[in-house]
């Protein structure tokens, strides 16, 4: 389990909220501390950015929420990893970007006003670019899967959101995350989830990929030394959530991504 932390809650417009760095920083977010594949582009060998997402406390210091790995090219997140928790918890739509992926010298994420204007957009999304698109902000790490307003918050940034269908993001894929949260409250001490998506080839604004598939995954741990684990990805043709081991999940990735792809490395 992660150590309890006490976390600012109140934020001001140019407060960071996460830290582009590698996950070497926040390894608890992951099972046995190990990330899952960190895709590679020979191409561009920055295109895949590391980031622990995290607020600043009150000394200013990064308190760590969860982990993502985003796409600079097609500007979402490939996954966002989180140990799981949940309270009830209001939400707040405050959406942030990382100024540092587009040029800033700040440390960390804070409102896109903070970017150097040129700069704005060219390699992850902004709030522009979904205005009129029809689609969704999707998280990949929900509000339904946090537990109080600092964690809340951190998740409203568009390094953790992809563009999603309305329909399946308040429809099918809102009831699987429901589900998710039942099922790991009810047979789990403690549990890590990793969720993320498949690009598709639409896309909105300024070349921001709209998701094609979401997909995610638990491992979880109970009474037994045995732990829980199973994989998940939608829509099906049916606009339907699948699901099944987390292998059988990881042959779905591995076809999509076009490498070999493992979400908990074995240790799941």
């Amino acid at each position: 389990m992660s150590p309890n932390m006490l976390y600012l809650l109140v934020l001001l417009p140019a407060f960071s909220l996460s830290e582009v760095t590698t996950f070497t920083k926040c390894p608890q977010f992951f099972s046995e501390g190990i990330h899952p594949t960190v895709l590679q582009d020979t191409m561009d060998k920055n295109r895949y950015t590391q980031i622990c997402q995290c607020l600043l406390d009150q000394n200013e210091r990064p308190q760590y929420f969860y982990a993502t790995l985003y796409d600079t090219k097609n500007k979402i997140p490939v996954y966002s990893a989180y140990e799981f928790r949940r309270a009830s918890v209001d939400r707040v739509d405050r959406w942030y970007v990382e100024p540092q992926l587009d040029g800033s010298n700040l440390m960390c994420m804070a409102s896109q006003g903070n970017i150097p204007s040129p700069n704005r957009g060219q390699r992850q999304a902004l709030n522009s670019d979904y205005e009129g698109s029809d689609y969704d902000k999707g998280h990949l790490f929900p509000v339904y899967h946090t537990h109080n307003a600092d964690t809340m918050l951190a998740t409203s940034t568009l390094t953790n959101a992809a563009p999603q269908d309305p329909s399946f993001n308040r429809g099918q894929w809102k009831k699987h995350e429901e589900d998710m949260a039942t099922l790991v409250q009810q047979n789990c001490n403690w549990a890590y989830i990793v969720t993320g998506v498949v690009p598709g080839n639409q896309v909105i604004g300024n070349n921001v990929r709209v998701a094609r598939y979401y997909w995610s995954a638990y491992c979880c741990f109970g009474d037994s030394r045995a732990p829980q684990s199973a994989g998940y990805i939608g829509p099906d043709n049916n606009g339907r959530v699948q699901q099944g081991s987390v292998m059988w999940l990881e042959d779905e990735l591995s076809k999509h991504y076009g490498s070999v792809f493992s979400i908990f490395q074995g240790s799941c």
